[in-house]
């Protein structure tokens, strides 16, 4: 059971000189992220095929325990068949994510909002996704972003391929606290520039109690879910998958906070808990 909390890349202007120091090389900012958040969900592997060097250079560059998520390709969730979408989810598990090793955290398949629910063609899209490549275990979560998907058929459909359901905090797209793996991944995105932080005090600890109750196998009490919540009492929230790692990141909103959100965070649960669990 670990916690981990990140941001969305490592490349942004506003971040040089707030987040990262004046004069810092561009091509030390991986470095320098990676040795003050946990883990960063990569968004240009959704826009391109990268390169086996590309991922090797990525693992060479961070610390042992630190992972990486990464953004599916758009090419295999944006269509209009999801069954369809083989070779692509192929070419892109194939393209060098093995050379992460360790690194490799899960893989986020994103919707458009526009994608709506259908149950055959969404359970044939989730017996494409590979349990591994190349002896590198790999775990799944897919953010859906239209209201069809709030229903216990989707729920229970996440479940029975141990895929994550991406919880996204934000003001548009319906959110999902539903347990379905083994892990927890959270987006959110309502940090605010007018905070040094991105978020107040006070909403920065709710975060840390949900972080931790994620991570000891129940959903947080103020979250909506839609499917069978599982074993035990409805006050108890259980998931029924046991301990859960969870990877939480700052992803939006107010951007050039963010890391300093994730940084806040990560402090709280490192003062509230087990060090060791904190990652």
């Amino acid at each position: 059971m670990t916690i981990r909390v990140g941001i969305g890349g490592w490349t942004f202007e506003p971040w040089r000189g707030s987040f990262f120091p004046a004069g810092l090389p561009h091509a030390r900012e991986l470095d320098y992220a990676s040795r003050h958040v946990t883990t960063i969900e990569v968004n240009g592997t959704f826009y391109r095929t990268q390169t086996p060097k590309t991922f090797a250079s990525w693992a060479a560059q961070v610390p042992d325990d630190f992972v990486f998520a990464l953004k599916a390709p758009r090419y295999a969730t944006n269509r209009r068949v999801l069954a369809e979408a083989g070779e692509s989810i192929t070419r892109f598990v194939d393209s060098g994510l093995a050379e992460l090793g360790d690194k490799l955290g899960p893989i986020n398949w994103q919707f458009a909002p526009t994608k709506t629910f259908d149950p055959d063609d969404f359970a044939a899209f989730l017996a494409l996704l590979p349990g591994g490549v190349a002896g590198v275990k790999l775990r799944h979560a897919v953010e859906v972003r239209h209201a069809s998907f709030c229903t216990a058929e989707f729920v229970a459909l996440a479940r029975a391929h141990a895929v994550a359901i991406v919880y996204a905090d934000d003001d548009d797209h319906p959110a999902i606290a539903d347990a379905t793996a083994d892990f927890a991944y959270a987006r959110l995105q309502r940090a605010r520039e007018d905070e040094p932080n991105g978020y107040d005090d006070a909403t920065l600890k709710a975060w840390q109690g949900r972080a931790q109750v994620w991570a000891e196998g129940r959903i947080p009490d103020d979250l909506a879910v839609y499917g069978d919540p599982g074993p035990g009492t409805p006050a108890k929230r259980k998931g029924g998958t046991g301990r859960r790692d969870v990877f939480l990141y700052m992803i939006n909103g107010a951007k050039v906070r963010a890391p300093a959100a994730a940084q806040a965070l990560l402090a709280l649960l490192a003062d509230s808990v087990d060090a060791q669990r904190v990652r």
